[in-house]
């Protein structure tokens, strides 16, 4: 099985990127959000590790949202808690789909946590800043300090675009965005 680690910045279109290799993607943003939502015993971490912030089950987003905002090094807290659990659920859908001949893994920390095996290859998705910025605003509860603190973590554009084996130059414009996907699968299928 080839595994097709997508990377680049938040608000890139790694999702969307990861959507057009038409084949089963793992995508850690819906898991984090079922994590959230049907989890107790993360829950009950998360609110052990910031009581001041953690009201009930199930979490809420801007509860988090004001835990990040509140002190960066909780942010860190909050990785430390779901990350192993993210890990889990990642290594869960590969032996789920390993049938298929090509999966991709749709993680935004997928570099910084040391989720990245050797034989996995990244696509990264690259995209001018005023782009990204003009779909993220778009976002449902976009906040540009969470937006500054999710992205201080982030390893630097140049080490993601050094370290992927393709580029996807993102204009947000499907056809191109499709056309490229194409070629870099055909590419690796065909290796």
């Amino acid at each position: 099985m080839i595994k097709v680690g997508i990377v680049g910045n938040i608000g890139s279109g790694k999702s969307y990127v990861a959507k057009q290799f038409l084949c089963p993607v793992f995508d850690a943003d819906t898991e984090v959000n079922k994590i959230y939502l049907k989890d107790k015993n993360c829950y009950k971490k998360i609110k052990k590790t910031l009581p001041k912030f953690i009201k009930s089950f199930p979490i809420k987003k801007n509860e988090i949202g004001k835990a990040i905002l509140n002190n960066k090094k909780n942010l860190k807290k909050i990785i430390k808690i779901v990350h192993p659990l993210i890990r889990k659920e990642m290594n869960s859908f590969i032996k789920k789909n390993k049938k298929e001949k090509m999966v991709v893994l749709d993680i935004p920390l997928l570099l910084e946590n040391n989720l990245a095996k050797k034989n996995y290859i990244l696509v990264f998705v690259e995209a001018k800043e005023k782009d990204i910025l003009k779909q993220i605003v778009k976002r449902k509860n976009y906040n540009s300090e969470i937006y500054k603190k999710l992205k201080s973590i982030q390893l630097p554009v140049e080490f993601k675009r050094k370290k992927s084996n393709f580029i996807i130059k993102n204009n947000f414009k499907s056809f191109y965005v499709k056309k490229s996907v194409k070629f870099i699968k055909n590419k690796i299928l065909n290796k």
